[in-house]
């Protein structure tokens, strides 16, 4: 009923049902709405636990139509790898949405491998929250691949289970990137050779 009424809502700019019981069925009506909504912002699904590939893969079909949407926030749900490659695959196209909340799902390393590339062609985005997904080195890693040609000004990978090969490779890429304001790396594995690194690049980083 409430995605309905978004289809002829002018006005609305904010939407948040976080923390509720919404899943896939619930997902996919919003994002037919969102299709046809032209003021819509800022959406909110966090911690519905109940979102998952399916979901959000109609969500991210929607986000090539929709010309209005700058947030996107998804923490606390279902989401895969699957539905990390959806979201990448629009993100290759959409020119409008400028942060993206992904924490807490279970991406993987192969998801943020998909987002890795997207970014690399994305202009607008320039948050990404990929806390808690247990991308571990080799997701920070891919993330690096493309750090010199990203847009983003903050990036959390707080508790990903990375370590010192992560840290090293996201230090040598930060000694190129000059976007990145944020980073956050908090409740991971990184020792004193990944910490020395990452101190090492801030000496070349001019950002």
């Amino acid at each position: 009923a409430l995605a309905t009424a978004l289809k002829e809502n002018d006005t609305l700019t904010e939407l948040d049902l976080g923390v509720n019981k919404i899943g896939d069925e619930g997902a996919e009506a919003l994002a037919d709405s969102l299709k046809e909504n032209n003021a819509l912002t800022d959406l909110d699904l966090s911690f519905n636990k109940k979102i998952g590939d399916e979901g959000v893969t109609v969500l991210a079909e929607a986000m090539l139509e929709n010309n209005t949407l700058t947030e996107l926030d998804l923490r606390g749900n279902e989401i895969g790898v699957k539905g990390a490659r959806a979201l990448a695959k629009a993100l290759k196209v959409n020119d409008t949405l400028t942060e993206l909340y992904l924490g807490s799902n279970d991406i993987g390393y192969k998801g943020a491998r998909a987002l890795a590339k997207a970014l690399k062609v994305n202009d607008t985005l320039t948050e990404l929250n990929l806390n808690g997904n247990e991308i571990g080195d080799e997701g920070a890693r891919e993330l690096a691949i493309v750090m010199k040609n990203i847009k983003l000004t903050k990036l959390s990978l707080y508790m990903n289970e990375i370590g010192d090969k992560g840290a090293r490779a996201l230090a040598t890429a930060l000694k190129e990137n000059d976007t990145l304001t944020e980073l956050d790396l908090g409740v991971n594995k990184i020792g004193d050779e990944g910490a020395e690194a990452l101190a090492d690049s801030l000496k070349e980083n001019n950002a």
